[in-house]
């Protein structure tokens, strides 16, 4: 029996449209699955906690904040593997996997069976997929979550606009597997499993999502003159080669707002003020080729 969880909203309603296909492929083959349909924020989390007590195949129909949702609900992970269909606006965390993109393919290699190991954060108790962190991207996203103008990828170059000609460097904490907390003042600072954010930004280029190690990227305060040609060197990843920027490959970071600046996590702004990261291998079991 294999559990679907379909965001029906992700992809502005596209999810639907995908499950009519895994469907028509699942009873092509004759294989049992239930829908479950994630109904508001959270729900996703309490369906996967009930589902998977004493273990399931997962399969999830969504974007980033839903996949981050279904890994935050995962009870027993002996007996439980999830498979990742996705059909969000972004799908950064996609970009850093070979998940496939094509839904029948996707279908099918969930149906294939194969399952294998990758990893995620674990931060303060809450689990992270992609990426976490605090600086400019979590300020583009509290400024889109309060935009009520535009929608998808416009909405958030929009918000990121606005953020760099309002830009705030964030007074910050930083400890690197345990080593001595040091501060500094950040343009951003993402503690990266995946590679992307913002729907394509290679935040952190070097990360591999089954390395087990973290990826902590570090981009210090500039001058504001200096910031647009910045982000166009983000937008190819090219910004690690600063003299700005410092990265680090780690098991484990720490990391303290100083100021009012939020953090995030897979795009989710958090109200908490201290992010305590620490990869984890060999625990999540998805499906594989």
């Amino acid at each position: 029996m294999y559990e679907f969880i379909v965001n029906p909203v992700a992809g502005k309603g596209k999810s639907l449209t995908v499950l009519k296909t895994a469907e028509r492929i699942f009873n092509e083959r004759g294989v049992p699955y239930r829908v479950h349909i994630a109904e508001k924020r959270g729900h996703a989390t309490e369906i996967c906690r009930e589902l998977t007590e004493e273990g399931a195949n997962i399969v999830v129909f969504g974007g980033d904040g839903t996949f981050n949702e279904v890994l935050n609900g995962i009870v027993n992970f002996d007996k439980t593997v999830i498979g990742f269909v996705p059909c969000g606006t972004g799908n950064d965390y996609v970009k850093a996997t070979d998940i496939p993109t094509d839904t029948e393919t996707a279908i099918k290699r969930i149906l294939g069976g194969n399952t294998g190991y990758t990893d995620f954060i674990d931060m303060n108790g809450k689990r992270c997929l992609n990426v976490a962190g605090g600086g400019m991207d979590t300020d583009v996203l509290v400024k889109y979550a309060e935009m009520k103008a535009f929608h998808g990828k416009i909405k958030y170059y929009i918000s990121l606009l606005s953020v760099l000609m309002h830009l705030k460097f964030h007074k910050v904490r930083i400890s690197i597997d345990g080593g001595k907390a040091v501060k500094k003042s950040v343009f951003l600072i993402s503690i990266a499993n995946g590679i992307y954010i913002g729907g394509g930004m290679p935040i952190s280029p070097n990360s591999k999502v089954n390395d087990g190690k973290l990826n902590v990227v570090i981009v210090n305060e500039v001058k504001p003159s200096a910031v647009f040609g910045l982000l166009l060197k983000f937008l190819k990843g090219k910004h690690i080669n600063e003299s700005c920027a410092e990265e680090y490959l780690c098991d484990s970071a720490r990391l303290e707002m100083l100021d009012e600046g939020k953090v995030q996590a897979d795009g989710e702004v958090m109200e908490e003020k201290v992010l305590d990261c620490r990869i984890q291998k060999n625990i999540l079991r998805v499906f594989v080729d």
